[in-house]
């Protein structure tokens, strides 16, 4: 798969493309990017589009380890306006909605996003891909052990690039049944996974190829980082661009971060590397 059409809007996935994260949450593992208007989201949005990201990425629901889901009335008011304000702003921006719930996700597609971006894959709304399927939209299937509350409590695997890849293939499929044109593979970093786990997959990462769909890399200061280093999430931007840059060698066609900028660079030069003779 080449490209995407995300509601008309053709992006290319020939070279790998970065998708920024805008939090529409009142917490977050990473403090810095938390903020508190729609004013400083759309300002954030506009410098993420400046800085060349392909896709913006928004949430209104934590998945942070330990985190309690919300309402999907509190969820759809927290994300909806922030849609609005950035379609309005930037019209040819396209935009995706982090969640996994049915409902949020037709809104969210309704007020101007253009992927829907599930950590559950559809485990935690069996309505998922079906309201996916009749809203002609691109679908981020990623894998995750458990919940977000409950996901960290000693995740185990057999062999977890194994397990990880079985359930895209099983869930690829599903999509297709349901009718899902363009389906995107998340590996779900830190979702269930212990910092081993994520290094295996970040190693073995080439291997979910087998399925013949895009695979997003969603590393992005996550604690397989700072926890390695011996830093904070605040202190974890160089461990990223050097994790980002391990997924591009191994196979990633997007880069899901908080720091645009930098991600563009290692795809830049990633892309010279490639082409060199």
């Amino acid at each position: 798969m080449k490209g995407i059409n995300c509601k008309g809007k053709l992006l290319n996935l020939e070279e790998p493309v970065v998708m920024g994260i805008i939090n529409a949450t009142p917490d977050s593992f990473y403090e810095g990017h938390l903020k508190s208007n729609t004013d400083e989201i759309i300002a954030l949005a506009g410098k993420m589009i400046q800085d060349g990201a392909a896709i913006l990425d928004i949430g209104g629901l934590s998945t942070r380890p330990g985190s309690k889901p919300v309402s999907v009335q509190e969820e759809t008011d927290r994300v909806l306006p922030v849609i609005r304000a950035i379609h309005h702003h930037y019209p040819e921006a396209v935009l995706s909605i982090d969640t996994y719930n049915s409902e949020v996700a037709s809104a969210a597609v309704n007020a101007g996003a253009g992927i829907i971006n599930d950590i559950s894959g559809g485990e935690l709304d069996e309505k998922m891909l079906q309201t996916v399927a009749a809203l002609n939209v691109p679908y981020i299937c990623m894998h995750m052990q458990g919940t977000p509350e409950t996901m960290q409590q000693s995740p185990a695997y057999a062999n977890v690039v194994k397990e990880v890849l079985d359930f895209f293939i099983a869930k690829t499929a599903a999509c297709h049944k349901a009718g899902i044109k363009d389906v995107i593979i998340d590996p779900g970093f830190g979702f269930g996974k212990t910092i081993e786990h994520n290094f295996q997959l970040l190693k073995n990462l080439s291997v979910l190829s087998i399925t013949n769909r895009p695979v997003l890399a969603g590393l992005s200061r996550k604690g397989t980082i700072y926890k390695t280093l011996g830093k904070t999430a605040a202190e974890a931007l160089n461990g990223t661009t050097v994790l980002n840059t391990i997924a591009l060698l191994n196979g990633a066609s997007i880069l899901r971060v908080h720091d645009v900028k930098e991600a563009i660079e290692a795809v830049k030069l990633f892309n010279a590397y490639k082409k060199a003779p």
